[in-house]
């Protein structure tokens, strides 16, 4: 079979592709990259953690094994560990690279793996694309796990400390410490299950957990933060008048939110809220990054103070690339991946979820009522997305005919604006959009929509799967 990286890493279902043997060629490719972009500094060294999914601890010792066989150390975390952390290690101690064994907010039956750069960020395409190259190349080579450790050539690493003494350092847990906030967090089987508790025990918050022990069903679930798959979180936010309600994806590295009236906040109006904590109660500037599905929102704010935008394809790669070249004050995709300035340029729905709790802290106010005076100022958004099911053929062959034959209105309105640098986007004349996406790698075509009404949004949802199955 062909082992193909998407925007973040190589996923597939367990026992079908996503084997032992076929995580061990992966393995064995990076470590042929590792040794091939690191060696000359010395014994490379590379963190490997995993998440809360079946079989994930075991595909992380088997990763292991091939490093270590490779003359490669690896710095294992021995526990399911959040990707953020697993990343900060990697600054912290200026290692090669990372490697998680996630598959983020896939459903059950995946399982994947990511690699994370020397510089502390997603490998981009150029990367992914080389240990693509690389795999089947060289003989995989693997050693025995008990064994290595005796020899120390895989170590057993505490990346806990470092993670959780930067993250206390980095939000103002002052100003939330006196605070008496009801805080919700529905951490979905995931790894960032007991962090909020570890950060905030010597402080007011009361904390109501949701879904802190480990599921590798997920509850019949996707541990993915959107609202189809948090019902219960969504109820029990309005049913506790939660002043902030934050749920974690599998790995810990994409948030959602809501407000004690039960409304669901995504990742546009999570970005928005924080970008403005940022500027107005820390006064810190810089540059904002937001991917081609990001929210108009986003786009307001940032003109509003001046600040230079900056937009991408969808994937935080492309976010984390520009981060590590330019001054950025926050850079955030739609599925709920947010990197900030002073940190890894990397996501961290921890810290996103923190910097929430520090901005109802300073406004004295529960979250869906600091929305609600955004929306006042700067006017209301209403998204959604659509995952339709469709062969990577067909939905890559509509995405290519619609950019030669768009319509020239949708929905009554005209068309002012197409982008077509990832997938296409049809801008109308009121500012709504629609964004029709097809996956490389997945059988999925991906709609997107915003506009000022819940009804328009579902209008042009619907127009967009009609567009797809126009030509197939």
């Amino acid at each position: 079979m062909t082992i193909k990286f998407g925007t973040d890493g190589w996923r597939g279902v367990i026992a079908e592709d996503f084997t032992f043997e076929n995580v061990r060629k992966v393995a064995q490719a990076m470590a042929d990259y590792v040794q091939k972009t690191e060696a000359a500094k010395g014994k490379p060294q590379v963190v490997v953690g995993y998440d809360k999914r079946f079989l994930s601890e075991e595909y992380a010792k088997a990763v292991c094994e091939v490093l270590a066989a490779n003359n490669i150390t690896a710095l294992f975390t021995g526990k399911p560990t959040p990707t953020p952390a697993i990343t900060m290690a990697i600054k912290k101690h200026k290692l090669s690279g990372g490697i998680i064994l996630t598959a983020s907010h896939n459903p059950p039956k995946f399982n994947g793996i990511k690699f994370k750069t020397k510089d502390a960020a997603p490998a981009d395409g150029a990367v992914t694309a080389e240990i693509e190259n690389l795999i089947g190349k060289n003989e995989v080579k693997h050693a025995d796990f008990d064994a290595c450790i005796k020899e120390k050539t895989i170590k057993v690493v505490d990346i806990d400390n470092d993670y959780l003494n930067f993250i206390k350092h980095y939000i103002d847990f002052s100003v939330i410490k006196n605070k008496n906030i009801s805080l919700l967090v529905d951490y979905m089987h995931g790894t960032g299950a007991g962090y909020f508790e570890k950060l905030l025990d010597k402080s007011r918050c009361r904390i109501t957990a949701l879904h802190a022990e480990r599921n590798p069903s997920f509850g019949g679930n996707n541990p993915e933060p959107v609202p189809k798959n948090l019902k219960e979180f969504l109820k029990n936010a309005k049913s506790k008048k939660a002043d902030l309600a934050v749920a974690l994806d599998g790995d810990s590295d994409r948030i959602g939110g809501a407000g004690a009236d039960g409304e669901y906040l995504g990742s546009g109006q999570i970005i928005s809220l924080i970008l403005l904590h940022l500027l107005e109660c820390r006064k810190l500037r810089g540059k904002v990054i937001k991917t081609i599905s990001g929210t108009n929102l986003i786009e307001k704010i940032a003109r509003d103070f001046g600040l230079e935008l900056i937009e991408t394809p969808v994937g935080f790669k492309h976010i984390s690339k520009i981060m590590l070249k330019e001054d950025v004050l926050i850079g955030g995709e739609e599925s709920g991946g947010i990197g900030f300035k002073g940190y890894i340029p990397e996501r961290d729905g921890l810290v996103s979820g923190l910097f929430l709790l520090e901005m109802v802290a300073k406004n004295k106010k529960p979250i869906h009522k600091i929305m609600n005076d955004v929306y006042k100022r700067y006017g209301r958004y209403y998204y959604d997305r659509l995952d339709v099911e469709l062969p990577v053929a067909k939905g890559l062959n509509a995405v290519s005919m619609l950019k030669k034959s768009p319509p020239d209105k949708l929905s009554g309105k005209k068309i002012k604006q197409i982008k077509s640098y990832d997938g296409i986007k049809f801008i109308l004349e009121d500012s709504s959009w629609l964004l029709i996406r097809a996956s490389g790698t997945e059988p999925i075509i991906r709609i997107y929509a915003e506009a000022l009404s819940k009804k328009d949004v579902n209008t042009l949802l619907n127009l967009g799967k009609e567009l797809a199955f126009k030509w197939n």
